[in-house]
């Protein structure tokens, strides 16, 4: 039976061009290899519940972090930071809320429900690639999580 490789990062995104410019920071420190990406709210509860598409095969490892962003179609990003932080199996995961979003109701629902991060995606294209770069590095190679 083959390994399964862990996923040290679950990217929760929708827009096709951030998923792209995303992997593009992550690959500039070799953080690409071990990357989920999935498209809205619901894929992202299915994989960290092993349900619907991902139910019956063999469980995912847990990611290292979730960058999660807010506006997303099915299930909305604070849906899924709501039911990530209200399971014991998921709680623990640090969630990093990385989205278009300044609105302080934004800001102050996500720490309400336990986020871990929240940052507002630069529009500048370096400063993307730097934000998302820094935040890889933090996230999967300095962050001490629990075992």
């Amino acid at each position: 039976m083959k390994a399964i490789n862990p996923i040290e990062i679950l990217l929760v995104e929708d827009n096709p061009a951030d998923v792209e410019l995303t992997l593009r920071a992550l690959k500039k420190h070799n953080l690409t290899n071990h990357v989920k990406v999935v498209n809205d709210g619901a894929q992202a509860l299915d994989y960290l519940f092993c349900s619907g598409a991902y139910a019956g095969k063999n469980k995912p490892p847990a990611p290292k972090v979730v960058f999660l962003d807010l506006k997303l179609p099915k299930v909305d990003g604070l849906e899924v930071l709501r039911r990530m932080k209200a399971d014991p199996k998921t709680k623990l995961i640090p969630v990093v809320v990385l989205t278009s979003s300044k609105e302080e109701i934004d800001i102050l629902e996500s720490y309400k429900l336990g986020v871990n991060s929240y940052v507002v995606k630069p529009l500048d294209f370096d400063r993307f690639v730097e934000a998302v770069s820094e935040l890889g590095l933090y996230w999967v190679l300095l962050n001490q999580a629990p075992v």
